[in-house]
């Protein structure tokens, strides 16, 4: 059975994002490379930021896939250890669609609702945060996840390696966790 059309336009979406960057996700270039009219992808996508957006979506849901394999993990401190190595991780192996995940600006106005993913991803952080130090959770957590992706946002613009060429991410990203949580209760 074919695959439904919608879907293959966000595959070959993401197939172009990884190759060629987000500069090649216009319309008709998925429609082309999806072998359909360029007016084909309107149906399901009325605007250029509602395909982007679906494309991103399907990047949350990948890295939503990566932390609900760490559900198993009880220790909380272990689990936020193991989402920020995963979420730098996820960062660097898929530089073009992290990037494009974190392009409010391309996609806003765009019908898709990515709060309904992120915001529940951030809840993770916030609950996992709260188990260790229950004061001020929002706040650590805050604290918590933007050092987290500003390491991956570093790592993946090529500037750590710029500014710290020996530097690991990983490694970098797993000190600034324990920092975090270094004298909490929990």
């Amino acid at each position: 059975m074919p695959e439904p059309l919608r879907e293959r336009l966000i595959d070959v979406g993401v197939d172009l994002l990884e190759t060629d960057g987000a500069g090649a996700l216009g319309l008709r270039a998925i429609a082309r490379a999806a072998g359909v009219s360029h007016g084909a992808p309107r149906r399901w996508f009325p605007t250029h930021a509602a395909l982007l957006a679906a494309i991103a979506a399907r990047g949350f849901g990948e890295l939503i896939e990566r932390f609900a394999a760490l559900a198993t993990i009880d220790d909380p401190r272990e689990r936020l250890r193991r989402m920020a190595g995963d979420y730098v991780d996820f960062a660097i192996s898929r530089p073009e669609m992290f990037t494009l995940m974190f392009r409010h600006d391309l996609l806003v106005g765009s019908g898709e609702n990515l709060r309904a993913t992120t915001q529940p991803l951030y809840g993770q952080v916030v609950e996992l945060v709260a188990a260790v130090a229950p004061d001020s959770a929002q706040q650590r957590a805050l604290a918590l996840w933007t050092n987290v992706h500003g390491v991956a946002t570093i790592a993946v613009n090529r500037t750590l390696e710029i500014v710290a060429p020996d530097q690991d991410p990983r490694v970098l990203v797993d000190r600034i966790v324990r920092e975090h949580l270094a004298g909490l209760s929990g």
